[in-house]
């Protein structure tokens, strides 16, 4: 019985020590099944973690297909729309009669609406045409070139087999060299295309001696299945690539100005990272507001080409209604937006840099910058809106806040100049020294170089260097107003390591406030570069033919009209029952 108890007391400890651990309790079992029982457990184990794993997977891919979905509707309705055209291009299955070779072929034409379906009306037009012009030049081709093979054949010469080898590498060279010609790159499908038709036709018709039967049942399905693409494409929930186009354009415009908004604030606040994304060091996306508002505005460029090459093929539609749509000045006013959003970039460049300019010095220009960021961000908006309008601009001038504003600034740095420079960098004085070649002056070294100050209100500002107990003072020569010499006590450490810290030190206060010149003149430019954006809007207003902006004495006038209108409805009411009292 000791034995017993003493054995079970040890397997209980043991199974409390494995349970401390982590370790399951059948590893520790001391008959001979406890080896088969372990690695039993084992496998069940590493098997339901792997489904736990792959239904972690299939959890998060089903949440992110519902977050797209829920995102962007239009993605749910293409893809339902696709499925649609592929059912009813099947049916030709089941059509035996009267051409059976189209349902022996109908391949081509669920291939065709495969290629040829895209997510916006201008990409399936273009592929749609692209297809259908190579299918015809080259089905033109290959029987042009089988009837000079089958000549080559009667004439009891073995040359048609030379014949289609040849014309199948000439074609196939001179098509891939000609679509890789830079304005033939709209086309480079029709390339691919009438390559691939080509040697179809060529290789079977060959087999077969049929080449006008494959060359016409191949461009027939190819123009059902382009025909039931377009049809289900425009009629069930037509996407415009135009609208896309436009969208952008607008969306780049309130980015810009978030941006802008966000760089002044984060600079007058002094917002300095602790940490710089390396996102942002490496220029990928980031969710920084303020850093992907001008971003996708940089980065739209690819986008809007591709956009633009599809919806120049898009008839006229909704509010577009023009033929021939001026597509490409909406992207000639992104274009402009771009080039004020480089400027909004090195603006923040600026809070991301490492030398920064003191808060104080920052404080004395805070009203004027923030007025300019303000404005710009006013004029960015309003371009916006009216390009999303689509109106023209009114009579008022869209930019005198923002050019007062600026000159508002610019007065505000010729006043507070000094602010802007090193004091300690300031030359009194002319050498005592005669310099009779020019190239002296690159090369001379004043040992009298004196430092003093310039104003009063340097002085008052006490841009000079403290004194320490380790210093000794010199008094150095200047002259005042009146034209008397007079002592300026100065402190100077002639300890090496003191001087070369100082030397330091000087360097960044002289590049800590150069930051804010740069900051200041980065502003204006921006400023100067939005004159550009307001020549181009109005530009696509004309040629748009945009509607005129509405009249604000009119509005005015119709709004009082209707209450007008109700208080003489009410009012005599009211004065009757006075008059009857």
């Amino acid at each position: 019985m000791d034995s017993k108890q003493g054995l079970l007391e040890n397997l209980e400890s043991e199974r409390l020590i494995s349970s401390a651990l982590g370790q399951p309790d059948c590893l520790h079992h001391a008959d001979d099944n406890s080896v088969e029982l372990v690695s039993g457990c084992g496998c069940l184990g590493s098997i339901w973690k792997k489904f736990e794993g792959l239904w972690c997977v299939l959890r998060g891919v089903a949440i992110q297909a519902y977050e797209m979905g829920r995102s962007d509707p239009r993605k749910v309705v293409f893809s339902a729309k696709l499925g649609l055209a592929l059912a009813l291009i099947s049916l030709l299955i089941f059509w035996k009669e009267p051409f059976p070779d189209i349902s022996e072929h109908y391949v081509w034409a669920i291939l065709t609406v495969v290629v040829v379906f895209e997510f916006s009306i201008g990409a399936t037009f273009s592929k749609g045409f692209n297809r259908a012009l190579g299918t015809l030049s080259a089905g033109g081709l290959a029987l042009a070139m089988a009837e000079f093979a089958h000549l080559c054949e009667q004439a009891g010469e073995p040359w048609d087999e030379v014949v289609i080898v040849i014309s199948i590498f000439t074609i196939g060279s001179l098509a891939t060299f000609a679509k890789l010609y830079p304005t033939w790159k709209a086309y480079e499908y029709g390339f691919r295309v009438f390559t691939l038709t080509y040697c179809y036709i060529m290789a079977s018709g060959y087999r077969t001696n049929v080449f006008i039967d494959t060359a016409i049942s191949r461009f027939l399905l190819i123009a059902l299945g382009a025909g039931v693409s377009l049809l289900v494409n425009v009629c069930i929930y037509p996407i415009w690539a135009g609208e896309d186009l436009h969208n952008l354009v607008v969306k780049n415009f309130y980015g810009v100005a978030n941006s802008l908004e966000g760089c002044i604030n984060q600079y007058l606040d002094c917002v300095e990272y602790k940490r710089i994304p390396s996102k942002i060091l490496t220029y990928q996306a980031h969710e920084d507001r303020l850093y992907s508002g001008y971003r996708s505005a940089v980065e739209s460029t690819s986008q809007e080409e591709a956009l633009l090459g599809f919806a120049i093929w898009e008839p006229p539609h909704g509010a577009y209604k023009m033929n021939n749509y001026p597509w490409r000045n909406f992207v000639k006013v992104s274009g402009a937006l771009r080039h004020c959003s480089f400027m909004v970039m090195a603006l923040h460049g600026c809070i991301l840099s490492e030398i920064q300019a003191p808060a104080d010095r920052r404080r004395v220009f805070q009203n004027e910058l923030q007025r300019v960021g303000t404005a710009g961000a006013i004029v960015l908006r309003e371009l916006g809106n009216k390009v999303k309008k689509m109106e023209k601009l009114g009579s008022r001038n869209i930019l005198d806040e923002v050019l007062k504003a600026a000159e508002d600034l610019q007065k505000k740095v010729d006043q507070k100049s000094y602010l802007l420079v090193d004091s300690n960098c300031w030359e009194i004085g002319k050498p005592p020294i005669e310099l009779h070649d020019p190239q002296d002056f690159l090369t001379i070294e004043d040992p009298h170089r004196y430092h003093a100050y310039h104003s009063y209100s340097e002085t008052l500002l006490d841009l000079g260097k403290s004194k320490t107990p380790e210093s000794e003072s010199t008094n150095l020569p200047f002259e005042d107003t009146n034209g008397q010499h007079k002592s300026l006590t100065r402190q100077f450490s002639y300890k090496p390591e003191r001087m070369v810290i100082q030397d330091e030190a000087d360097t960044y206060n002289s590049a800590s406030v150069l930051s804010l010149v740069t900051f200041t003149s980065l502003l204006i430019e921006f400023v100067a570069r939005l004159g550009n954006l307001v020549v181009a809007f109005e530009e696509l207003s004309e040629i748009a033919s945009f509607k005129a902006p509405p009249i604000e004495g009119k509005m005015e006038e119709e709004i009082c009209g209707m209450w007008t209108k109700l208080w003489r409805y009410i009012k005599p009411r009211r004065r009757n029952k006075n008059m009857l009292v």
